[in-house]
Parts: C-alpha cells; structure tokens; sequence
C-alpha cells in the first residue's frame, strides 16, 4: 500500500499532504537554522564524506558506502565510518565496533560495514561524537557517514546521494504523503548523484549491484546461485522487491518470497520455520549478518557489490583525496 500512495497509483497521498507540508516546513526550517549559523555545526579535523539519500526506503547506499571505503583504502587513506546506528540499542554512546559487537547493539549496517571493510567504525546518534570517537584513535584521514544528509549538525565536505534509479522519486512529496526525506531540488547542491539501475540523467553516476556466489551462513562454503536447491527467499531491507528481482536476474526463481521490515529482528524459530530441511532459505547480506550465530545448515546469504564505472570513480576519488592533508 506504502508503495502505491508514494508512487502516485492511490489517490490517498492527497489526504497525507498537510502531514506533507507539516514536515517540509520542519525539516526545511532545520536546515535553514544551521545555515544561518542560529545552531552550531561541528567540524572535524579530517575530510568528512556523507554517503545518504533523499528518500525513505532502500536505495543501494549500504554497498555504495562500502565501494567507498574500499576503494579509498586501496588509495592508501585510512578510513573511518559513522553511524547513527539505526536499529540498535548499546548500552552507551560512541559504540566503538568490534568483532563481538551484535547487531542488537549497533544495528545491522553498521556491522555489515565493519565485517566487509574492516574498517573502524563507530556508532552514536551524535554523529559528531562518533567522529571524535574515531579521531581519538590518531590513524584516520578521512570519514565516511553511513547516511546523514539530513544531519546538518555535522560539518560534511562532499555528499554523495544514492538514488533507485527504478523509482526514483516516486510523487515527489515529502513524507508522509510521499517518500522524500528532502524534495528533489536538493541534488543540486551536492556533489555527486549515484544512480542505483534504471537510466541515469545528466551528470548523475550510473551503479549497477553486482551479485557474487551465495554464501552458506553456517560453513562459509561459496557456490554459484543456481547450484542451490529449490530456494526460499527473504529480505528485511528497505525495498525487498530488489533483492528478489536481483535472484531472478540471475536465473534463480524462487518458490517463496517472504518480505520482513527493514532492520528487522529475527528469531531462530520463524526463520527455521521458512523451509524444509531440503530447500534453501536465500537472504541479503544485511540480514546475514543477524542471523549467522544461530545459521541452519540450509541458509544462504547473497552478497553484492557496488559496480561503479572507472572514471566517474577515479574523479570523486580524486576530489575526496585532494582534501586530505
């Protein structure tokens, strides 16, 4: 139904816009108070990227993210990365990750991110603290935040939107009406627009999420998608239509598609329930990464990576590296 009044198909947008205009005023007067310098923003002393988005829902910013730190490793730059940590509850702030940190504490992306770059990491609903936490440590040249357009209390020097390509902006309006966190005319201010599938316009990136070999949770044994058996699919992200494309993309079409909230907490029990010991349960790196600890032997996770063609990432490289001192 979310998805009907967002893209416009129902007419009950039309009741949520005062909600709408409710919220654009809020959220543009947030905005402004920065700008105006009537509320303080905090710099670090490194570079600060914002990967983010300007809609609600998942748009690929997890990989992008993870492409980014990567890759500025391999450039020889000491990276950290900040999180508000949404879905998790520690038991105090900055959460500094570590490979006994759960899920429960940090939320699911952020310990993804860990366990893909390995990467320093911290997580705060104060993102400033989360900077300081990681610059205490003395090995950083630069942050990336994992989201956080829309926090303007952190000083940011490049900001990159990831935006789905299929969807877009679906009717345009802000929540609830619509799914925009920030209206459209937003993207002209930032640095760089990343465009998940669909046609890119403009000057906007083209990205395409590259999936690997499924991974069993339980051994860690690799093999391609198609050797597994008949396969149940489930997916707890922001828009699980687009892991469920992605299977059949790859030739794979599953018996069942079972769609959980984003961040979802999962129970060994309602997972076991989801297949029979001679089928296959599929699922998402995010949600890997929730499960793994009490994996049945028939569970499969299908990681992905952002594809991002060479020389639209050589120049945003280029312009974050020509930031660090």
């Amino acid at each position: 139904m979310i998805e009907r009044i967002w893209s416009g198909r129902s007419p009950l947008w039309l009741l949520l816009l005062p909600f709408s205009w409710l919220y654009g005023l809020i959220s543009n007067g947030i905005r402004l108070s920065y700008q105006l310098g009537w509320r303080r923003v905090w710099r670090a002393s490194v570079p600060v990227v914002v990967v983010g988005n300007l809609t609600a829902g998942g748009n690929g910013k997890t990989p992008v993210v993870i492409w980014l730190v990567e890759a500025l490793q391999r450039q020889g730059l000491r990276v950290g990365v900040v999180s508000r940590g949404y879905g998790g509850k520690a038991d105090r702030y900055p959460l500094l990750l570590d490979e006994a940190t759960t899920t429960a504490a940090a939320g699911d992306e952020p310990v993804l991110i860990y366990q893909r770059t390995h990467a320093p990491v911290a997580v705060s609903p104060g993102r400033s603290e989360a900077v300081q936490a990681l610059q205490a440590r003395g090995d950083i040249d630069v942050i990336v935040t994992d989201d956080g357009l829309q926090h303007y209390a952190l000083a940011r020097d490049i900001e990159i939107v990831v935006v789905d390509g299929v969807r877009r902006f679906g009717n345009g309006w802000w929540l609830p009406a619509g799914p925009m966190r920030e209206r459209a005319g937003r993207l002209a201010s930032v640095d760089a627009v990343i465009v998940n599938g669909g046609e890119v316009q403009g000057t906007e990136i083209a990205m395409r999420l590259q999936p690997g070999q499924a991974v069993n949770l339980h051994t860690g044994q690799s093999k391609p998608l198609t050797e597994l058996p008949q396969i149940v699919a489930m997916a707890g992200i922001g828009h699980p239509p687009r892991f469920f494309s992605t299977l059949k993309q790859q030739g794979v079409t599953p018996i069942k598609e079972v769609a959980f909230a984003d961040h979802q907490a999962y129970s060994e029990a309602e997972l076991r329930a989801l297949t029979s010991a001679e089928q296959a349960l599929i699922m998402t790196e995010k949600d890997a990464v929730k499960c793994r600890q009490f994996a049945a032997e028939n569970w499969w996770y299908l990681p992905v990576d952002a594809d991002i063609p060479a020389q639209a990432a050589a120049e945003l490289l280029d312009k974050i590296k020509a930031l660090v001192k």
